[in-house]
């Protein structure tokens, strides 16, 4: 049986959730995870959801990430590669723990969540172990994907996914449907969501379920349902110093972030508005919610999450969150819960053989002695 070792990118908790869903197919298959290196995000903690289900040694080191706006909306883009480049020997650091975690555990596959410095590590000089490349993000790339427009960002986006595969065998894309066809380099496979979700008991409630990464837009959630009082609302958000539980109005109640509860309340939920990130449009497609998409400003992957969702019928995009739009789009919404998942289970299998393919390939780490693996440890 093939051992595998993590990289997982820290500023999105869709990447961890990745994460988690595959290291359950890959102990469900007999493999091993040999250890999970996860990028530190500066003022942020491990969600407890991901560091409790983990009995791997889990290491962090640090890592780029954005800087947000002054509305805490989208992202502050001059200020993001300011910040950055001034702490690249640090960066450099990273890369060069991750060398030495790779040389310690000596795993047979490196499985990179998208995590720039893994990348960096794996392309500036051999590591000697065959990397593979996990994200929607990769979908980006292929020849049939239609992308919004043309810009910087865009192009920053594209430097940006190309860095974190250098060096990587394989790109695996994760996708809404099976639309896209596999390339030589681009092999796309469904979503890695939790295993939970496809347990769950759905049915229509009364209220319209929020989710909102950046908590800015947590301020047009409120105003909009302080002008729509006798619209229920639920909305989750990590917003610091509020209580776990938070209701400033009637019919509107704010949740600090809750994995499990969030996923029992999209079950019973009317609708789901969210930022565009792709695993809360997975998990909704799946349960058959429509969906209000709402990019974040300035991210051009959220834009392309949203055309792309639009395409495979998960709901509608704006630009801001107009509930109203969500409301008046209900009744024309297809649910595809049959084939939705009927996707998802081919893609998990045909993912699990590519993962085993790629580790089958000769591994080119000396057998000499085990080198020390320096840098902190969360548990291990």
């Amino acid at each position: 049986m093939a051992r595998f070792l993590f990289v997982v990118q820290g500023e999105g908790r869709g990447h961890m959730t990745q994460a988690l869903a595959l290291r359950s197919l890959l102990l469900k298959a007999g493999h091993s995870v040999v250890a999970v290196l996860v990028g530190r995000v500066e003022g942020r903690t491990l969600p407890a959801f991901f560091t409790e289900a983990l009995s791997e040694p889990l290491h962090q080191f640090d890592s780029p990430n954005f800087v947000k706006d002054k509305e805490n909306k989208g992202i502050a883009w001059g200020a993001t590669f300011s910040h950055n480049l001034w702490q690249a020997g640090r960066f450099l650091h990273s890369a060069r723990q991750i060398r030495q975690w790779v040389k310690h555990y000596r795993p047979d596959l490196i499985v990179n969540f998208y995590d720039l410095l893994a990348g960096i590590a794996h392309g500036r000089r051999s590591l000697g172990v065959p990397m593979v490349c996990i994200g929607h993000q990769y979908l980006l790339e292929h020849p049939d994907f239609r992308h919004p427009h043309w810009g910087l960002d865009r192009l920053g986006l594209t430097l940006n996914t190309r860095m974190t595969a250098r060096g990587a065998s394989l790109q695996l894309a994760l996708s809404f449907d099976d639309a896209y066809a596999d390339t030589r380099k681009i092999k796309v496979v469904a979503p890695l969501l939790r295993s939970e979700l496809y347990e769950l008991q759905v049915s229509d409630g009364d209220f319209i379920l929020a989710y909102v990464n950046n908590a800015g837009y947590g301020k047009e959630i409120i105003e909009w349902q302080r002008a729509h009082p006798h619209i229920k609302v639920h909305c989750f958000w990590d917003r610091k110093g509020e209580p776990k539980t938070y209701t400033p109005q009637p019919n509107l109640t704010l949740h600090q972030l809750d994995g499990t509860l969030f996923l029992k309340m999209m079950a019973s939920c009317r609708a789901l508005a969210t930022t565009a990130g792709f695993e809360s449009v997975c998990e909704a497609m799946v349960l058959g919610k429509p969906v209000l998409m709402v990019p974040i400003r300035g991210q051009y992957e959220q834009q392309c999450n949203a055309h792309d969702a639009l395409r495979a019928g998960a709901g509608i995009w704006a630009n801001s969150f107009d509930l109203g739009r969500l409301l008046d789009y209900l009744p024309r919404h297809q649910a595809r819960i049959e084939e939705t998942r009927a996707w998802h289970a081919r893609g998990r299998q045909k993912l699990l053989h590519l993962l085993e393919q790629a580790a089958r390939q000769p591994s080119m780490v000396a057998n000499g002695p085990v080198s020390g693996a320096n840098g902190s440890a969360a548990h291990g």
